[in-house]
């Protein structure tokens, strides 16, 4: 089952701030990476860096290492197509142009999870299944 990580569960990875969600995003993400059927995309990694050195007062050179292990695996990169897709997902679903770009990234990948807590838990676009993995 291929599973498509949004930023935010990559966050939680290292905030120290939030153990239980960190707990959570770690073993998700060593499971889905273990097997092989981890995915991000460009857009998420780039959104992981800046989350990392911004908020987090992470060393660029430590977020670099990271988002590099996290670019080792298999990565969804953004282009024409993608984003005229998003464009037509977001308005259609009414959502921001960063989700709608997210889901049809996991869809690209044909993930059947995308694991992120910024959309409705159990929500379906296709094949895709949106989880909140920090849902108690």
């Amino acid at each position: 089952m291929t599973a498509f990580f949004d930023t935010n569960v990559l966050v939680y990875c290292t905030d120290t701030q939030a153990p239980h969600k960190q707990a959570r995003a770690r073993s998700l993400i060593t499971q889905a990476t273990a097997q092989g059927e981890s995915v991000v995309s460009t857009q998420v990694l780039i959104e992981l860096f800046h989350v990392l050195t911004r908020k987090q007062k992470m060393p660029a050179a430590t977020a670099q290492s990271l988002i590099q292990a996290y670019a080792a695996g298999f990565v969804i990169e953004s282009d024409v197509e993608l984003v005229t897709s998003a464009i037509e997902k977001s308005i259609q679903h009414q959502l921001s142009i960063w989700d709608a770009m997210v889901i049809e990234a996991a869809l690209r990948a044909q993930a059947q999870t995308l694991f992120t807590e910024d959309l409705t838990h159990g929500q379906r676009f296709g094949t895709l299944t949106i989880v909140n993995p920090f849902l108690a």
